[in-house]
């Protein structure tokens, strides 16, 4: 388009009063006076008009340029269009262009790329690099491969900027297999150089595959002709932080300080970011006080680090001298404290952190909130969550110009947060908020994974089994197969988690085998198999810590303590070192095995051999050991000597032993010092009433309910599950609901008499009620797990196993009864009960009486 402006009535600018002149005379002068004195738009148009109206000059690229110097694009692109495509002028399509990729208006680079090819303009191998990099950062493949089809036709796929930027372009769009077959073939004729390996080194490091961006950087080493730069250090640093390559990393340190890029504050920021990453602070902090050159992102590196590891006094250390020298802390520091509080469960801290930057004016983004959501969520601080929540509405939620996966981030955030904290319906509200198609990977999981978590274990399984359905097929992570196997651990669901079982094995979950084959582990040893959970561990081509302590604890669970102790010795000799956690689960399974001795002597030796000093946990164990073994006054003894301050699960352990015992002076101790710590709840003070009721204590038992009920704390009733033929059925005690109630009633009653005429005798003093005997024994006679075994026989196959899960601790009169039973019948009976298992089979228990 042409530009006429109208006459001016003024008088015209300085600019023609002293150079008009030479206009008229000479175009040389004219370019190298009026063209370079030219700064303004007003100014760029009225000599544009002149030259129009005086017929100068002959070129007019000269115009271009002043329009663009002018920062008038549109002018510019005006009087080029206008132009007769030639080699020469393609230079201005390029500088406009260019221009717009520096600006970041890449859907303009596509536009104009167009548009010089529709008025006939052919690009040259300065045009290529830039629409490609454009396309990249968009991340449209499909412009990019259109390009190269362009390229190739043009004869230019073999230039070595091209070759770069098709590379590039292939990497950011994710298309790593194009990305590495464009390098082989610059490769193989020859024309690459530093720029080609960096260009495919940050290709596989932006698409997640850090080992083979660390293999390309080796070879790019091993090249005579390229020899590495700061961008090339800076590529691979990551990828070796990313999979905790930290002796990789030192490598590429010292290759760093040999050639001087040590000096660079970009490769300075990756070494610290590495080291902090892989857990190595005083690496990193050695780093970090050579840097001459810091700026925030090495502030944030290291505060993100201490953060990691729970050195949180060193994090916020650094905080304050962050403030000291005057460093703007912005919103990454911030999120970086917050998360790395979050992540140790530390929620109280996290919302104080939030707090102090909300004061210092900095204003959180979507990470600082996801973060924050997740300190809520391990606090269960609902409160604070639903303040969050409102500020993610205001600010973050349902405005037009937010990310979609910005606000994707923050609802997942939220039904964490509020399945964690015990509100499954508002989590289940913002499910629903989701449109179907849009609810992600991470959508379900963390709904599945707070209902698990929180006592909601069948709506888990039913959210798992709706994510399968084609109308809502999402395929499951390896997070997601975990969560659904911690609900089926929860509820003993065996046939549930064998079906799961079955998908990990047809979908190849190899890339994170190790962390579900644990998870199937701790599944089946709480299901009641143990035998299946040694059959995944032996299976197993790689296995931690976690492994090897989730078999023990199955072992235990099972009272069979002398293979959890032979796997304690095969740990060792694996070249695991046994910690705290460790000797946990070891005393945990002599204390369920009546292995006294055995136990003694490993906590006797914690501290000589191993180096684990014995904490309140391990004094839990001891004294559920010793009491177990009715050696109440050896565990008396072992509190009195405690070095720390007795926890209420030392007492709880001692007034459980109390009431096996029918110890009731020294249940009442136990029970005083319960109420001295606050920490009575309904099993304690049901401990306590059970101990006087079989003392036959009327009163007290009384005493003991009026206490409860004025302090609001109502008694959990006894509850059993059994799997039967069509799914899983609940009774509770004297339950009369279920449709089969008849025939339940009828077998259980027939079953009682046959056991009777082989010397069962039904043991009264678990009759907790001030009635007669008969009446007594009629109680008994509808405890919920007498109820749940008559159903688990009508309804299993012959010799199958029938597995019962119970609320509370067995019944001493139910536990008696199942031994007699299972010489009756056909099937084993597996209990599980609130602390282990119990299996019964042809007239003995696997508990052997420590239970």
């Amino acid at each position: 388009m042409l530009i006429f402006l109208p006459r001016l009535k003024r008088k015209p600018p300085l600019l023609f009063r002293t150079t008009f002149f030479s206009i008229a005379s000479s175009s040389t002068l004219l370019t190298s006076t009026i063209f370079h004195q030219c700064k303004s738009l007003a100014s760029a148009k009225l000599i544009h008009q002149q030259f129009l109206v005086q017929g100068f000059p002959r070129d007019p690229t000269h115009i271009i340029s002043m329009y663009l110097t002018s920062n008038s694009p549109a002018n510019a692109l005006s009087v080029l269009r206008r132009l007769h495509p030639s080699p020469y002028t393609v230079f201005w399509w390029n500088q406009l262009i260019r221009r717009s990729v520096h600006l970041g208006f890449l859907e303009d680079v596509l536009q104009l790329y167009r548009q010089m090819q529709r008025l006939g303009w052919k690009p040259d191998h300065y045009t290529f690099p830039f629409v490609l990099k454009a396309c990249g950062e968009i991340t449209s493949f499909r412009c990019g491969a259109s390009v190269h089809a362009v390229v190739f036709v043009s004869g230019f796929e073999w230039n070595v900027f091209v070759g770069n930027g098709l590379v590039s372009m292939y990497g950011r769009c994710g298309v790593l297999k194009n990305a590495r077959q464009m390098f082989d073939e610059m490769r193989e004729r020859g024309i690459v150089d530093l720029i080609s390996w960096n260009s495919i080194v940050a290709a596989y490091m932006q698409g997640g595959d850090s080992i083979r961006a660390m293999k390309m950087f080796e070879r790019m080493s091993e090249d005579l002709e390229v020899r590495p730069d700061a961008v090339s250090l800076v590529n691979v640093l990551p990828a070796c932080a990313s999979v905790g390559a930290w002796s990789r990393g030192k490598q590429v340190h010292g290759y760093a300080y040999r050639s001087g890029l040590f000096e660079d504050v970009y490769v300075g920021n990756a070494l610290v970011d590495i080291y902090a990453k892989c857990g190595m602070m005083e690496e990193a902090n050695k780093v970090f006080e050579r840097m001459k050159v810091k700026d925030v992102v090495s502030w944030n590196a290291m505060v993100t680090g201490y953060s990691q590891i729970g050195r949180f006094d060193d994090a916020l250390g650094l905080f304050e001298k962050i403030q000291e020298e005057k460093i703007e802390l912005n919103v990454v520091t911030w999120s970086a404290v917050i998360a790395g509080y979050a992540q140790r469960g530390l929620g109280r801290e996290a919302l104080d952190v939030f707090r102090q930057m909300r004061l210092c004016g900095s204003e959180p983004n979507v990470v600082t909130l996801v973060s924050l959501l997740s300190g809520c969520a391990s606090e269960g601080a609902l409160l604070h969550g639903k303040e969050t929540h409102c500020y993610a509405i205001k600010w973050i939620l349902n405005l037009d110009e937010n990310d979609p996966g910005d606000e994707l981030m923050v609802i997942n955030a939220l039904i964490d947060m509020y399945s964690k904290c015990k509100s499954p319906k508002t989590a289940q509200a913002m499910f629903n908020l989701i449109p179907p198609k849009d609810r992600s990977v991470v959508t379900w999981t963390v709904l599945i994974g707070g209902n698990a978590q929180h006592g909601e274990a069948n709506e888990a399984l039913k959210i798992f089994s709706q994510m399968l359905q084609p109308d809502n097929f999402v395929m499951p992570n390896a997070f997601t197969i975990s969560c659904a196997l911690m609900a089926c651990a929860r509820l003993g669901a065996l046939r549930f988690g064998r079906q799961i079982h079955a998908y990990v094995l047809r979908n190849h979950f190899q890339s994170a085998m190790l962390f579900v084959a644990n998870c199937l582990i701790d599944m089946y040893s709480k299901s009641g198999d143990v035998d299946a959970a040694r059959v995944v561990f032996d299976n197993m081509p790689q296995r931690n810590g976690v492994s090897w302590t989730s078999l023990m604890t199955g072992y235990g669970m099972h009272g069979r303590g002398e293979e959890a102790l032979q796997i304690f010795d095969d740990m060792q000799r694996a070249g695991l070192v046994p910690d705290g956690v460790t000797f946990v689960v070891v005393l945990y399974a002599c204390s369920h095995s009546g292995m006294v001795d055995q136990g003694i002597n490993y906590f006797n030796s914690m501290k000589k051999d191993f180096g684990v000093v014995p904490g309140a946990e391990h004094y839990v164990c001891m004294v559920d050991l010793l009491g177990r073994a009715g050696r109440l006054d050896e565990a008396m003894e072992l509190i009195k000597g405690m070095p720390m301050k007795p926890t209420p699960a030392v007492w709880v352990a001692l007034l459980s032993a109390c009431r096996v015992y029918a110890n009731v002076e020294l249940g009442e101790y136990a029970a005083k010092k319960l109420s001295e710590l606050e920490s009575g709840n309904d099993g304690s003070y049901t401990l306590l009433s059970n101990i006087y009721a079989s003392a036959r204590r009327w009163k007290e038992v009384a005493r003991i309910r009026q206490l409860m009920k004025n302090a609001g704390i109502k008694k959990r009733p006894g509850c059993s599950w059994v799997q039967g033929r069509k799914g899983t059925a609940k009774f509770l005690a004297g339950d009369r609901s279920h449709p089969m109630s008849q025939q339940i009633y009828d077998l259980l009653r027939d079953l009682i008499q046959r056991i009777k005429a082989l010397g069962y005798v039904p043991d009264n003093r678990f009759a907790l009620q001030d009635v007669d005997d008969e009446e007594k024994g009629d109680l008994l006679f509808e405890h919920s797990e007498k109820l749940a075994l008559a159903y688990g026989i009508l309804t299993t196959a012959p010799g199958a196993p029938i597995h019962i899960t119970k609320n509370l601790r067995a019944c001493g009169d139910c536990h008696s009864a199942f031994t007699y039973i299972s010489t009756i019948i056909e099937h084993e009976i597996i209990v599980r009960d609130s602390s282990r298992f119990h299996h019964f089979k042809d007239g003995s228990c696997s508990c052997r009486g420590y239970w």
